[in-house]
């Protein structure tokens, strides 16, 4: 099944793009290549049920099992020992990737409390975007009641645009509301 925003990309968005920027073929112009959810959880690395419950939220959010990203070397100023839990990633692409973006923008980012949109500042120079969210609950998969603890995550952008007018251009076809 085609998720609803791959369709309106490839018959909406590519030609107006197309004529925006001049692309002389279609495979100039830029798309998300993929979705990366993360979460530190720092200090409670050494918690194996915050790393569990970590892993169960983003897998529910995402739709799809997330990996453990470990420590490379210690650092004894954090009691951090090599090897140990220190975050969660997914790595969204394809069909999940486009029903995740729908979700983010029809669901999560208006559940937000004074939601004023999202910062057109944050993309680096090669047209990626990343933002930071503060809590998970603003997802309807996450419930309220089985949660042990409000943790937040970054969300990255990852397009084939090589300017940051190309990235904000597209990802303000597929509807991300940013601020005026």
């Amino acid at each position: 099944m085609t998720q609803r925003l791959k369709t309106y990309y490839i018959e909406t968005i590519i030609p107006k793009l197309k004529n925006q920027f001049k692309y002389e073929n279609i495979q100039q112009v830029p798309k998300i290549e993929k979705i990366v959810i993360n979460r530190g959880i720092g200090a409670a690395s050494q918690n194996q049920k915050i790393v569990d419950s970590s892993l169960k939220e983003l897998a529910m959010i995402a739709g799809q099992k997330g990996i453990i990203t470990r420590s490379k070397k210690a650092i004894a100023g954090f009691k951090l020992r090599e090897q140990m839990p220190v975050g969660v990633v997914v790595n969204l692409r394809g069909n999940r990737m486009y029903g995740f973006l729908d979700r983010l923008i029809n669901l999560a980012l208006p559940r937000v409390r004074d939601f004023q949109g999202i910062n057109p500042k944050s993309f680096d120079k090669h047209g990626n975007y990343s933002l930071g969210l503060e809590e998970q609950l603003m997802f309807p998969e996450i419930e309220y009641d089985k949660i042990d603890q409000v943790r937040g995550m970054d969300i990255s952008i990852v397009t084939t645009a090589t300017k940051q007018a190309e990235g904000l251009a597209l990802l303000k076809e597929f509807g991300l509301p940013f601020k005026a």
